[in-house]
């Protein structure tokens, strides 16, 4: 059969696009394709399951509306649906004087972007979070933290009912994607499909370009790598304990999380992944090494940040370093409190001239939508990012 809508990718974004297609058009037949056993295996299931506000986007960029109209959706799909979330509340902590410049300067973003946030001192700050330690603190009351995973056992449930064909253990190799219908060549049978959504993340521009089609970036996979605190040290952070980002560096820094279950997982540091999927220091895959090892674009990046990234390889390979880093925002920390925990890679993509690709980028190409950038906060921003896409995928027509 030919499918009104072929996705490629069972994470949140392909979860989304699928389950927003389904509410447009019900009658519409889909079929969604993941190369795992189950939905969320990779990024979605791996993150640190914030509900981000959007205070450190630039104003007007895709990443501050989409993560404001998405968080709100999010929050109303799991009122809807059962599914565990709270609006906690977080705290970017200034250690020291030098920090308070770039404090400010998120604060301005905050406001612009319309996120309820309010600076603070060290008093108030010891209120909300008795053991953390700064010289003042941006306080984001609508920050929360929500079970991501359930989100999309739910959608692919959802999609479920409606009849959709959720196919698992299928890998796409190809996409000849100027034909109509389309054709997806995938390791078992071909798929045919009069639209076709890219929501591959890690391998997004490989899939781009096996369907022809360049999209002047490269993903390249950056691991974090977090601890768990032990219960009987959980006390230490009540909600969600950020610090002030590094500018020159393209990730906020190592922080403190609680999750829905109870438990704070502390991260994550960024270091380069030996392979698109390697999870600690032994996965490593040589073609995806090489393939980062010689893009332009990384050999910037790495040289213009070597400084910070060489104390993100120094906190991943010594557990005191990181522990050192942790003790900034949370002077009490000690080792012996900390448990390593699964660890995530981000798909980030790169301009040839070393640039991060700074926003979402969403291609069109022949019978085809390519989601070629979702960083952070794209698990919060997902369903507003899912109806983008179908946007896009009703132009097909």
């Amino acid at each position: 059969m030919t499918y009104d809508l072929v996705v490629l990718g069972g994470g949140i974004i392909g979860l989304a696009t699928a389950w927003r297609w389904s509410l447009r058009r019900p009658g519409d037949s889909i079929c969604l394709v993941e190369k795992e056993r189950d939905v969320a295996f990779h990024q979605s299931g791996r993150n640190s399951g914030v509900l981000h506000s959007g205070i450190y986007y630039k104003p007007g960029s895709r990443r501050a509306l989409d993560c404001r109209a998405g968080k709100r959706m999010i929050e109303e799909f799991c009122q809807d649906r059962g599914i565990r979330y709270e609006l906690c509340g977080k705290v970017i902590v200034a250690v020291d004087e030098r920090e308070r410049p770039a404090l400010a300067g998120i604060f301005e973003r905050g406001q612009a972007n319309g996120v309820a946030c309010e600076r603070i001192g060290p008093e108030r700050l010891a209120e909300l979070e008795p053991h953390a330690r700064g010289v003042e603190a941006i306080h984001v009351p609508e920050a929360g933290i929500v079970d991501y995973p359930a989100v999309c056992r739910e959608l692919a449930k959802s999609l479920c009912a409606t009849g959709a064909d959720l196919r698992f253990d299928t890998r796409v190799v190809r996409v000849e994607a100027t034909r109509d219908p389309a054709i997806v060549q995938t390791d078992a049978a071909p798929i045919r499909g009069r639209r076709i959504a890219n929501c591959t993340g890690l391998f997004s521009d490989r899939i781009a370009r096996a369907s022809r089609v360049d999209v002047d970036a490269r993903i390249v996979p950056f691991r974090g790598e977090y601890y768990d605190l032990v219960p009987a040290a959980r006390h230490l952070c009540r909600h969600l304990i950020y610090p002030v980002p590094d500018p020159r560096f393209p990730f906020l820094g190592v922080h403190f999380t609680r999750r829905v279950d109870g438990s704070v997982e502390c991260g994550p540091n960024a270091v380069l992944a030996l392979a698109r999927e390697g999870y600690n220091w032994r996965n490593v895959r040589l073609s995806d090494l090489f393939e980062s090892l010689t893009f332009p674009g990384f050999l910037r990046l790495a040289r213009s940040n070597l400084r910070s990234g060489l104390g993100e390889m120094q906190r991943s390979l010594s557990k005191p370093a990181f522990v050192r880093a942790l003790r900034k925002l949370v002077p009490e920390i000690e080792g012996g409190q900390l448990i390593r925990a699964n660890a995530g890679v981000r798909a980030q993509a790169l301009t040839r001239d070393g640039a991060l690709v700074d926003d979402f980028l969403v291609v069109t190409h022949g019978r085809m939508v390519h989601v070629a950038n979702a960083p952070s906060p794209a698990a919060t921003a997902s369903l507003r990012i899912g109806d983008e896409i179908c946007d896009r995928l009703a132009q097909l027509d």
